[in-house]
């Protein structure tokens, strides 16, 4: 299988929708979505309001239905700044361009102040495309100001706020009723005194204006996600609020406006249950909200990684320029202390870079003329001019970024199981609270303690801490894990990889440096060493691969005179042939020689003996004759023995996958400690190799850098790129290594061990949560102990779970890597 047969990336669409309050949201807006006409798959995220739509499906068809459902599809208006328009045909048509693209709704060009003002959907990368447009339409734009991720973490901080004030109101507001009513509980004699203050009565109208102020002032948010939700059959969440709160407000409005429609021994109110619940739901929400943002800290972190402008040199003038202003082949300065704009490669200067964001190696990197740079690194004590090549969402913090985001908005097969609880949690919930209703009127004392009962499960079952168990850890999770250099690409990696028997290398790159040079020539009897390396270097001249450039560089090193080839062609596994001036030569592995039938002689005795030391033969040949054995040799990256220790000791094994000779690859194996060695595999052979492996049920990754090794990667249980490694690789795979070393394959597993316990941990205290307290709130305790559960500590309880779930999966953010940098 060739990188060419790989399958393409299919397309996402990533929605901002508002409304998703519970777990049983995200399962109703996943199961409808996945209806719509050109719909494949849909991850729903309750934390960050996302969701990811695969296929080609229409925005506005998208938002039709999430509006049916009773969510909102989240608008944003991006407002571009447009140059090149002078007149009324140049307004039209960039309106009909910005108009024409999927998920805009509306278009306003202004030709005075040279804006667009456009209406659309929250999609995920739609104001690029919106630029795109409008440049191939012959005009230039930039975006002056747009609902950016720093705008989004405005809003969110404002929504914070708002639940603040709310918080605040419910409480002032519920506060007497709150004293009026369970005072006289804890001190009898004020309850006497305030009755005869003001009477009952008027005690209870008091109550029920406060009250009321309660539900449809703060806690009008429940009402308006909850009864639409209730009318289209899902209920949710708000469903269980504004019922248990509506049931005991409605009852005791009952009781203080129309008491003969009760018994008499039932006329009492629970006006302070009602507003209790409402403001301690309130007050989880708000506390979820704070802890929910610190979730997100690594995604902030990143953006803020990003420079807002850069010193630009345009024919001749340097001046600062916004950041989305750079193009590429722009001229940039870099001063002392600054962090790089773009990703370029430097012109001019000598620094040293820390580049600790991108692989979390704290040693700065020496960068001259020609070394690529990153967006984000931070420059050492001396000036560089560099030439921008990738800018926007192209360069690779952005696209650090995109991996982080994506993996954080995926959905691990173990929520699967969570999905389908809660898809009948609630409405089994509300069952169980219509028999404890029931059975309070058979068995208990009246109505009033079976509203309450009643209430007291629909509250205490809110499934809120389900929804909050996963998503909370993956988000937390896969940012500490970018942190520390491993970027999950997909979510669901986190869990494969934690499943992982063993742990499958390439050798090239991988285990080694990737960068081998020629130790020795060993020629046939008659025939010139400079001559052979020559005729040899001939060959590899037009190769990139690193054995060709070891030839390279020694034949630069001896300053000898290389010839140009021709008819140079590749025969994968064995080597390649090529025409220089009148020979025709031959150079590769022992099996090319045996294929053409070329002698090898003692030569081969020879070759065996070194590649029992790690050292790779190579059989030069021209015309049928064999000329020369040329000994490479990789040396093993200084990380990967100790790497590989690591990962015996967390009881994973080891294999590795090369196209080595066999005696060559057990030498390098056996000095690392790898167990199992899968030798002369050919590229199109490493799937089959990973097969083998397979065998007896094992869970296998597979740790690779190069454009062969995209189909393993892609084959594999989980597939971990080396981040330094191929454009190929990088998207084949589910993981990316962005050190460049085999730490990060031991701290990948590290994260991914500790985000499924902890993921274990939250569902554990969730469900165990609800199925212990659901039987206490119906009563089960009473017959024995005469013990129930008020509604108001249902609530607080209710908040307190979903904070230990969130307050949990925030302890992954102090996770210690199992392997440290600075070894």
């Amino acid at each position: 299988m060739s990188p060419t047969q790989l399958t393409p990336p299919q397309t996402t669409q990533t929605l901002r929708v508002e409304g998703m309050s519970c777990a049983a949201c995200t399962g109703r807006v996943e199961r409808m979505l996945a209806r719509e006409e050109g719909v494949s798959g849909v991850r729903a995220n309750l934390m960050t309001g996302m969701v990811a739509v695969d296929g080609p499906a229409e925005p506005a068809k998208l938002a039709e239905r999430l509006t049916a459902l009773g969510f909102t599809a989240a608008e944003d208006v991006t407002r571009l700044a447009i140059t090149g328009m002078t007149c009324a045909s140049c307004v039209g048509r960039v309106e009909r361009v910005l108009q024409a693209l999927p998920g805009v709704t509306q278009a306003s060009v202004n030709l005075a102040d040279e804006t667009a003002l456009v209406r659309h959907y929250a999609l995920a990368g739609l104001p690029e495309r919106m630029i795109e447009a409008v440049r191939a339409a012959g005009y230039e734009a930039r975006i002056a100001t747009e609902t950016s991720r720093e705008d989004l973490a405005a809003h969110k901080e404002e929504a914070i706020h708002q639940l603040a004030r709310a918080v605040l109101l419910a409480a002032l507001l519920t506060l007497p009723v709150f004293v009026a009513e369970m005072g006289g509980h804890l001190y009898p004699p004020f309850h006497h005194w305030l009755h005869g203050l003001v009477g009952q009565q008027a005690l209870w109208l008091g109550q029920f204006v406060l009250t009321t102020l309660v539900l449809f002032g703060p806690g009008w948010r429940f009402f308006r996600a909850g009864v639409p939700a209730l009318l289209h059959g899902a209920p949710d969440m708000n469903s269980l609020v504004v019922m248990g709160a509506s049931a005991a407000w409605g009852y005791s409005t009952i009781a203080t406006f129309a008491p003969s429609l009760l018994p008499e021994a039932s006329r009492a109110v629970y006006f302070e249950a009602a507003a209790v619940i409402v403001t301690l739901i309130l007050l989880g929400r708000y506390l979820e909200a704070r802890a929910k943002g610190r979730t997100g800290a690594a995604i902030a972190k990143l953006v803020g990684l990003q420079p807002r402008t850069a010193r630009v040199e345009r024919d001749g003038v340097t001046e600062d320029r916004p950041i989305a202003e750079i193009r590429p082949g722009d001229l940039l300065h870099l001063r002392p202390g600054e962090r790089v704009a773009v990703d370029g490669t430097v012109v001019a200067g000598h620094s040293w870079l820390d580049e600790s964001m991108l692989t979390g190696e704290p040693v700065p990197v020496e960068k001259t003329e020609g070394a690529a740079l990153t967006a984000g690194t931070v420059n050492g004590q001396a000036a560089l001019s560099y030439r921008a090549e990738r800018v926007g969402a192209d360069t690779m913090l952005a696209r650090i970024i995109r991996m982080v985001e994506e993996a954080q908005g995926a959905k691990l097969p173990i929520q699967a199981a969570v999905d389908r609880v809660t898809r009948v949690f609630v409405p089994v919930v509300m069952g169980i609270a219509a028999l404890t209703f029931a059975a309070w009127m058979i068995w208990g004392p009246g109505l009033g303690e079976a509203v309450v009962a009643a209430v007291a499960v629909l509250i205490i079952a809110c499934p809120c801490a389900m929804g909050l168990a996963t998503p909370t850890s993956i988000m937390v999770g896969t940012g500490r894990g970018a942190e520390l250099g491993v970027l999950f690409r997909r979510g669901d990696a986190l869990q494969a990889l934690h499943e992982v028997d063993l742990v499958a290398f390439d050798k090239t790159g991988t285990l080694t440096e990737g960068r081998p040079d020629l130790v020795a020539i060993h020629t046939a009897p008659g025939v010139d060493e400079a001559e052979a390396l020559a005729l040899a270097a001939a060959a590899e001249s037009g190769s990139e691969h690193p054995i060709a450039g070891a030839i390279l560089r020694a034949a630069d090193a001896r300053g000898l005179s290389v010839s140009p080839a021709s008819g140079v062609a590749a025969i994968p596994g064995f080597g390649l042939q090529a025409q220089v001036g009148d020979r025709a030569l031959l150079l590769g592995a022992a099996w090319l020689m045996a294929r053409e039938g070329i002698e090898t002689g003692d030569l081969a005795t020879l070759a065996e003996t070194q590649a029992g030391q790690g050292q790779t033969p190579l059989f030069l040949a021209a015309d049928g004759r064999l000329l020369a054995l040329l000994l490479v040799a990789d040396r093993v990256k200084p990380t990967t023995r100790p790497a590989i220790d690591a990962l015996h000791a967390m009881g994973i094994g080891t294999a590795m996958i090369t196209g080595d000779a066999a005696p060559t690859a057990k030498a390098i194996a056996g000095a690392l400690g790898i167990d199992r060695v899968e030798a002369e595999i050919l590229p199109d052979g490493k799937v089959a190799a990973l097969e083998a492996l397979r065998q007896g049920g094992a869970k296998v990754a597979f740790v690779g850098d190069g454009i062969n090794d995209a189909p393993a990667l892609a084959a594999a249980d989980v597939g971990l790129a080396i981040g330094t490694g191929t454009d190929v690789a990088v998207e084949a795979a589910e993981v990316v290594l962005m050190s460049g070393d085999l730490r990060g394959v031991v701290n990948a597993l590290h994260l991914s061990r500790a985000v499924m316990r902890n993921i274990r941990q939250n569902l554990f205290w969730a469900f165990a949560y609800n199925t212990a307290l659901i039987p206490v709130a119906a009563g089960a305790l009473y017959p024995a102990f005469g013990l129930t559960l008020s509604p108001m500590l249902g609530a607080g309880a209710m908040a307190l779970s979903s904070l230990f779930v969130l307050t949990n999966a925030l302890r992954l953010k102090a996770l210690r890597p199992r392997m440290e940098a600075n070894l």
